[in-house]
């Protein structure tokens, strides 16, 4: 299992059963999926420091982190270029709408090196875009059981 910080663990999950979230023969090393339960999407990935399993959603705005890409264990979001540090929940690549923090720092919007730079954001829609914040990763405590991944989900 990965090492995540114990601060970024899911509430409601410590007490709870673990669920099978995927077989072990179907996650090879580098690899990721969604697990849906109820109203609920967790990315299970296989990085090169161990499983995890987190929400498959991008602490930024919610995109579907599983349909992004996986490298060690950074994942990138296909929506807004945010990529994810999963061994430490820590943001590698700020997203290009800029925003807040998870601390409350406000980044600006960048762009790609082969890009022209961007402007600050004036419209409604980008100053609303400035305003949304990158949370931080939750994480749901993870074993191995068997020839199954089992984590434990909230109700």
């Amino acid at each position: 299992m990965l090492a995540v910080p114990g601060n970024l663990f899911a509430p409601g999950t410590r007490d709870r059963p673990f669920t099978r979230v995927a077989a072990i023969a179907d996650l090879p090393a580098g690899q990721m999926a969604r697990f849906t339960t109820g109203d609920l999407d967790v990315l299970v990935a296989h990085t090169e420091d161990g499983i995890c399993v987190t929400d498959d959603r991008c602490p930024h705005m919610a995109a579907p982190l599983s349909v992004g890409s996986l490298t060690g264990c950074v994942v990138a979001c296909p929506l807004h270029r945010g990529a994810f540090d999963l061994a430490t929940g820590d943001v590698v690549q700020f997203p290009t709408t800029g925003g807040l923090d998870a601390d409350g720092n406000y980044h600006a919007p960048w762009t790609p090196v082969e890009a022209a730079g961007k402007p600050e954001p004036t419209d409604l829609k980008a100053r609303a875009r400035a305003l949304t914040r990158v949370r931080r990763m939750r994480y749901y405590p993870v074993r191995l059981e068997g020839d199954w991944i089992e984590a434990q989900l909230p109700d």
